[in-house]
């Protein structure tokens, strides 16, 4: 059978190999893991995020460690917090509002049960850190922002960091997506005074909506809908930012 060009050189290489000659890979070897965390410098941070502040106060469902574990929370804060990124607390951004601390992002996200395939609504998109662990999981993302600036520059941080998917709207939260409606999860992550009977009603049947609630003293509250109404526990209390009307 005659050779291809190609075939005789395989051919000469595989008897030099015989004949002792070097016949190491010109490829690149992959990364080692050591090479990998060195490429993100708050790998190590992050771990320890997920198991002294997370995991070891309750939060067990996998795909919401992982997500934690995974989603870069540094990139979500301005570049004068980064080496506080992992500390569990909430930190200012930008238009006086703040980033959620690590440990009520993966609570009210355990609490909603987002999964992958899940469709849900974020009120207050924020940094857009929460949205993007709902993305993480696999879940098909809203998030309204009444603050514009905060709604671009989320939108920016998020397709910069693959999570392109996610949509956000600059709009009013306490009217939520209704075109989008029913969703099986909503996460609110500004307080109202009460509950927005428009959220509830964008709520699918078996579908959870976690919201604080309140003004000076505030609960975070997980709704559920059955097919003959809604059900209504108390979790913590919590502090989160009052949740307006008013677009800006």
């Amino acid at each position: 059978m005659a050779r291809t060009g190609t075939q005789l050189v395989v051919a000469l290489i595989a008897a030099a190999c015989l004949f002792g000659w070097s016949c190491r890979s010109t490829e690149p070897p992959p990364p080692s893991p050591s090479t990998k965390a060195d490429a993100d410098p708050f790998a190590a941070a992050r771990r320890r995020m997920v198991e002294e502040q997370i995991r070891a106060r309750g939060i067990d469902n996998p795909a919401v460690l992982e997500a934690m574990a995974t989603v870069p929370r540094h990139h979500f804060v301005p570049d004068r917090a980064r080496e506080l990124a992992y500390i569990d607390r909430p930190l200012p951004i930008e238009n006086q509002q703040t980033i959620s601390q690590p440990y009520i992002v993966a609570l009210m996200t355990e609490l909603a049960q987002v999964a992958p395939g899940s469709k849900v609504l974020e009120v207050g998109t924020g940094s857009g850190y929460q949205a993007a662990i709902m993305a993480d999981i696999g879940a098909e993302v809203y998030s309204i922002e009444i603050i514009g600036a905060l709604a671009q520059s989320a939108r920016r941080t998020l397709a910069s960091l693959g999570y392109a998917k996610v949509q956000v709207r600059h709009g009013d939260g306490y009217r939520g997506w209704p075109e989008q409606a029913p969703f099986d999860a909503i996460l609110v992550t500004a307080a109202p005074p009460r509950i927005p009977e428009a959220l509830l009603e964008q709520l699918a049947v078996g579908a959870r909506l976690v919201i604080p609630v309140g003004k000076r003293s505030q609960e975070l509250l997980l709704i559920e809908r059955s097919p003959t109404g809604y059900t209504e526990r108390s979790v913590l209390p919590v502090r989160f930012v009052p949740m307006t009307d008013q677009l800006r």
